[in-house]
């Protein structure tokens, strides 16, 4: 496994869609960070499940054979970025090869053909995410966002992003960092 250098702190932190982002792609919007650096940002949004495909959809295509009863693991958007590529997020159990980023102590991620076998055929991590596409940034892009009340930062944790109410994804992360979703304005201020 590989570790995800981190020079600017964000890598395995959520970030929080705040109200009138302006992008509907990311309207409450709970997203992965893993990797932030000067290079800029990447990450994967984990709370957006597709409902037109399913991971059995995507075992069959690939021509993967399973003696094992499928995990019901949704497929999640993402995000924008290269919609056709699929990344793993998952738990630091699975580390399988060289391909796998470690980002923090908890999670890892894996985009490579071998955690699709290996979760299908029950050799996979305890707890994973299957994402198409990812949401990028370029240098200070994101910096940018966040200054403009784009986003808000939390930690990551294995109940917020493994849970499996995608739906309530968005008002845990406000929860852990003290805010309540009502409460919020997508205007900023200056003082």
């Amino acid at each position: 496994m590989k570790n995800v250098p981190d020079s600017f702190g964000l890598a395995g932190n959520l970030l929080i869609a705040m109200p009138g982002m302006g992008d509907p792609r990311f309207e409450k919007s709970v997203v992965f960070l893993c990797d932030h650096s000067e290079k800029g940002a990447m990450g994967l949004i984990v709370n957006k499940p597709m409902t037109e495909v399913r991971f059995s959809d995507l075992v069959e295509q690939l021509g993967i054979e399973s003696h094992h009863p499928l995990p019901k693991m949704p497929i999640h958007f993402g995000g924008p970025v290269e919609s056709g590529r699929g990344f793993v997020l998952h738990s630091n159990d699975y580390g399988a090869n060289a391909s796998t980023l470690r980002i923090g102590a908890r999670f890892g991620m894996t985009a490579t053909l071998d955690i699709v076998q290996d979760i299908a055929t029950g050799q996979g991590p305890d707890q994973a995410i299957f994402a198409l596409g990812y949401s990028g940034w370029g240098p200070g892009q994101l910096e940018s966002e966040i200054r403009r009340n784009g986003w808000l930062t939390c930690d990551a944790t294995d109940a917020i992003v493994f849970s499996p109410d995608n739906a309530g994804k968005w008002a845990a992360a406000l929860k852990a960092l003290g805010v309540e979703a009502l409460s919020l304005s997508g205007a900023s201020g200056r003082a």
